[in-house]
């Protein structure tokens, strides 16, 4: 039985039901000549959602990306230290001493995942190069714009752990579709890059673009591409990487002063519940308050586990 099958036969009530009328509607935007966002909060990259989201891509059901730093540079650590990563079932025993331990042992743990700090080491020693470049040309460049370039590298493609279709950055890279990632410098290479520019390697912040920039980027494209296209907002967790990108639309509207289009889909996945103030549990609703969404747009809010109905929402879309 496919995917879809399964999905439509058992997926019935509650979250479960949400789940299929959230991928099918996403499906029908699609064919309906809609383009997708999508947000990446949480650990998305070392949970291998790759896996599902870079088919997406290469089949163009996602058309931008907006994420967390720690998603851009997660999916690279994956290509190229997969097979020394060290995962722990029984994650939840963990005792203070054994988290002590895997520290001793250069780890860093992300829940049953644990991280080999070589790799972050080795990029940074590819990245600084480019950065020190850029900042004497008192030129900047988006934070993807870098992982683009260590992806360009011919000598590093011998030391891919992860079969490249596997990797959603490099799909973004082949298809063009634009990403950012907001509040970079909450990354492990965006404390890199400031430790670096504070004892002097790298001459200046010039070297990395700032999030206004990143916005503006977004922004322009959305202007661009919503004059010829309804676009929708698939949104897994909550954070920076979704109310940073929701936010182009108004802004536009009230800021610009320009007539553009709301989102025309909205759905996401968190496990966050309502909360005062909280974002990433916000009902989609409040939304509307904020000249993000209308009151006919398509809303659905999946309260789940991201890692287990992502992929499956992908498979749906994608007809598996």
């Amino acid at each position: 039985m496919s995917v879809t099958a399964f999905m439509e036969k058992h997926f019935r009530h509650f979250n479960a039901r949400e789940t299929l009328a959230s991928a099918q509607a996403y499906k029908q935007f699609i064919d309906d000549g809609g383009k997708m966002l999508v947000s990446l909060a949480g650990a998305m990259s070392t949970a291998e959602l790759g896996i599902s989201l870079a088919e997406m891509i290469r089949q163009d059901k996602v058309h931008a990306i907006s994420c967390t730093a720690a998603n851009l540079e997660e999916d690279l650590f994956n290509l190229f230290a997969h097979k020394d990563y060290k995962v722990i079932a029984d994650w939840r025993a963990l005792s203070a001493q054994d988290e002590v331990d895997l520290q001793a042992a250069g780890f860093n743990r992300v829940t049953d995942t644990c991280i080999p700090e070589t790799v972050m080491f080795h990029m940074q020693d590819w990245l600084t190069k480019y950065w020190v470049e850029q900042a004497e040309k008192g030129e900047g460049k988006f934070p993807y714009e870098y992982f683009f370039q260590v992806l360009d590298e011919p000598e590093l493609k011998q030391h891919y752990q992860i079969p490249i279709e596997h990797s959603w950055v490099n799909a973004a890279k082949q298809k063009g579709i634009p990403i950012v990632s907001p509040g970079a410098e909450d990354s492990t290479l965006g404390n890199m890059f400031t430790a670096r520019v504070m004892d002097g390697t790298v001459k200046s912040h010039a070297a990395l673009k700032s999030g206004t920039e990143q916005l503006h980027m977004l922004t322009d494209w959305y202007r661009r591409e919503s004059q010829k296209h309804p676009i929708g907002f698939f949104q897994i967790g909550g954070g920076i990487a979704g109310d940073f990108a929701i936010c182009a639309v108004p802004m536009l509207i009230q800021d610009l002063r320009e007539d553009a289009r709301l989102w025309a889909y909205f759905s996401q996945i968190s496990d966050a519940v309502t909360s005062y103030g909280g974002y990433s549990g916000a009902v989609p609703n409040e939304k509307i308050t904020w000249t993000k969404l209308s009151r006919e747009c398509p809303k659905f809010m999946i309260q789940s586990d991201a890692t287990i109905v992502a992929p499956l929402i992908f498979a749906y879309v994608l007809g598996q």
